[in-house]
């Protein structure tokens, strides 16, 4: 069984009528049923140490839930969403990734049985391939859908996975789960041509940053009959704007796109779980960083709301 600490975060003692996202999520969900969704923690970044990246984002899961307990939730649909939902806490963690990952699959794939929506704080990267593991835990097809500067096709190093590789590792797994990748936000300068070419030969679709616009968002998730599995990775956003990354982007995608794609994620049924990853709060500067990946997962949580 996974065990998980608790966040040590301060919950906003505001009145009545204000109530803030970390009371609502403290309150335990209404009814018999699994929780609508539910928010977890996957603090490792030794896939990023791997990968010769900045180490921190060990340190994400809670600098993001220290700027999303305290955002209002903005409607009463969105509310009403949180008090049916749980923030379980951080994954405890060991010190193999790979079993950490596997730990992670398995637990994602217990909600996912449930028909529960999975939102995941990370972590490095390495968070995407455990993710996927819970859809293969859970004997489930989905089509992945990343919103990153990088591919993350990377080869393994030394035999092991990392936080450039999370991608190849799933789109190569022998249970043939994988049913597409996409990867939208890359920019010219962090992407190998042997890595570009890697895509094509595994039919991937990509798209490059200065060609994100939202029409293309608008149709990014939709998927009859496959589950779809959203990854956002905080480099693709411009370092203006997100500083406090692992691996920051000059020219990167501005917040209005990105803050539109995590809202279509949520709108859309196919999108069974998302995580967030990435976040080096040792980088970060007054929190920009950390209140964008928030407010990611607000609008995600907002999207939600929207489904029909």
């Amino acid at each position: 069984m996974p065990r998980f600490s608790r966040p040590d975060i301060p919950v906003a003692d505001t009145a009545d009528n204000d109530p803030r996202v970390g009371r609502l999520l403290a309150r335990t969900p209404s009814g018999d049923g699994a929780p609508k969704a539910v928010i977890l923690g996957f603090p490792s970044d030794e896939g990023v140490r791997r990968n010769q990246g900045r180490t921190g984002a060990t340190a994400g899961p809670d600098a993001i839930r220290r700027c999303l307990y305290r955002f209002t939730p903005g409607s009463e649909e969105v509310a009403s969403l949180l008090e049916q939902s749980r923030d379980l806490g951080d994954l405890e963690l060991g010190g193999d990734m790979a079993k950490n990952q596997q730990l992670l699959g398995e637990t994602v794939a217990s909600w996912l049985v449930r028909d529960t929506v999975v939102v995941i704080l990370g972590g490095g990267h390495e968070t995407g391939y455990g993710h996927f593991l819970g859809y293969v835990a859970a004997a489930r097809r989905v089509r992945i859908v990343n919103i990153d500067a990088h591919a993350d096709v990377r080869e393994l190093r030394d035999g092991k996975g990392h936080s450039g590789s999370p991608f190849r590792q799933a789109l190569e797994h022998d249970s043939g789960l994988c049913a597409g990748y996409t990867v939208v936000g890359l920019q010219h300068q962090s992407n190998a041509t042997a890595h570009l070419e890697y895509l094509r030969r595994a039919a991937a679709r990509f798209v490059f940053a200065e060609n994100v616009d939202r029409p293309l968002i608008d149709d990014l998730y939709q998927d009859e009959g496959k589950a779809v599995l959203a990854t956002f990775c905080l480099d693709a956003v411009d370092q203006t704007f997100a500083p406090g990354v692992s691996a920051p982007a000059a020219g990167g995608l501005p917040t209005s796109l990105w803050l539109h794609a995590a809202r279509q994620a949520g709108q859309s049924a196919s999108v069974h779980s998302m995580d967030i990853v990435e976040l080096n709060p040792r980088f970060d500067q007054d929190d920009h960083t950390a209140r964008l990946a928030a407010l990611t997962v607000l609008q995600f949580l907002r999207g939600l709301t929207e489904r029909r």
